[in-house]
């Protein structure tokens, strides 16, 4: 079988296995020379994938030591999702699908607490920014059309629970209506899913216009 790992791969799987390496380390281990370990370490440095430090010696100069930045844990495989629906099938086997309800309300309540604060004082239209702002915070790669000056769309490229959505559809459900109180607006209907096949999610959100400040003469 062909290794097809890149040497910024190995560096990042050794220090992975070994927690710190020096310049020498690398050199034994990948059969490459100092030259090219540098070169390669400066470029894994530069975007933040390792830290290095000096280490001091008890006799000669400081040896500079090599280790896993907090970026780089993304290059390594992650089960969040599969660990999420096997812990909610278990809760629902242990304690009934209401149970499993109950959990995605309480997650929509928390987060319509921590996102309505920043609708405060704002128009329909900047509420709108600010809540494609805070799905691209989540990760869900939010676009914002304007159909009219109160009708608005939401088109959302990623999903960052789509497994578990697949598996319980009510999470679909609980977003929409955290979007509802979030923004202040029951107008709101979700025209695409991704658990239901299409190539993304959309939201289309209505306001009710407000009417103009009548003038009291005095």
């Amino acid at each position: 079988m062909v290794n097809t790992k890149t040497t910024k791969d190995k560096i990042l799987h050794l220090l992975k296995k070994e927690g710190s390496l020096t310049v020498n380390d690398f050199t034994d281990r990948l059969q490459i020379t100092h030259m090219a370990v540098r070169k390669h370490l400066t470029i894994l440095e530069k975007d933040d994938l390792i830290q290095s430090e000096l280490i001091k010696q008890p006799m000669g100069r400081p040896i500079q030591s090599f280790t896993l930045a907090e970026r780089a844990e993304y290059f390594f495989p992650k089960s969040y999702e599969g660990i999420s629906i096997d812990l909610l099938h278990d809760v629902k086997e242990l304690y009934g699908e209401d149970s499993v309800q109950q959990l995605f309300n309480k997650r929509e309540e928390r987060l319509t607490k921590e996102h309505i604060s920043r609708m405060e004082d704002k128009k329909p239209s900047e509420k709108m920014q600010e809540m494609v702002t805070i799905q691209n915070e989540k990760g869900y790669m939010a676009d914002l059309s304007q159909v009219d000056d109160y009708t608005f769309e939401i088109t959302e490229y990623n999903c960052p629970i789509l497994e578990v959505a697949k598996e319980f559809k009510i999470a679909c459900r609980c977003e929409t209506e955290m979007l509802k109180k979030v923004l202040g607006t029951n107008d709101v209907a979700r025209t695409c899913c991704r658990t239901e096949g299409d190539n993304h999610c959309k939201f289309l959100v209505k306001f009710v216009p407000q009417p103009a400040s009548s003038l009291v003469e005095v």
